[in-house]
């Protein structure tokens, strides 16, 4: 049913990434697809913040996050399941949207933070992707 699952972290929240990568591993071992493993670092959004920032700090910020990627699917992803790293950056929906389309995802699994009054159902990416992505989205809780 499923060929190529694309699972997003939030290495900042590792119960959830745990629990999500578990989710996905599940999936990976009952469908026989390769996962695609992705976290976003996020972009700074306007211009005049990132002058505040030295000038290689976005680029260390993603080699910092690939790191920490690659050390936590070696810690959680059995031997035996094809997976694949990918650090995004910039706005972390439209990422995770962006590379549905080019891994060519039949599947996205994210995870969806316990929701406060500010979000009704689920917070504002997963909300995002759920009602912009082609293809299911599994949200997990």
């Amino acid at each position: 049913m499923y060929s190529e699952i694309l699972v997003s972290l939030d290495l900042g929240d590792k119960v959830m990434a745990e629990k999500t990568l578990s989710t996905a591993i599940d999936y990976a071992k009952v469908f026989g697809c390769r996962l695609h493993v992705m976290t976003v670092v996020p972009d700074y959004g306007m211009a005049i913040v990132g002058g505040f920032f030295p000038k290689e700090h976005e680029q260390q910020a993603i080699q910092h996050m690939d790191g920490l990627l690659h050390a936590f699917t070696k810690a959680h992803v059995p031997a035996d399941i094809r997976h694949r790293h990918i650090v995004g950056h910039g706005s972390i929906y439209r990422e995770i949207l962006r590379y549905a389309d080019v891994a060519m995802a039949d599947l996205i699994i994210l995870a969806a933070a316990t929701p406060g009054p500010e979000d009704f159902l689920i917070g504002p990416n997963a909300a995002r992707v759920v009602r912009h992505a082609k293809i299911s989205v599994l949200v997990v809780r």
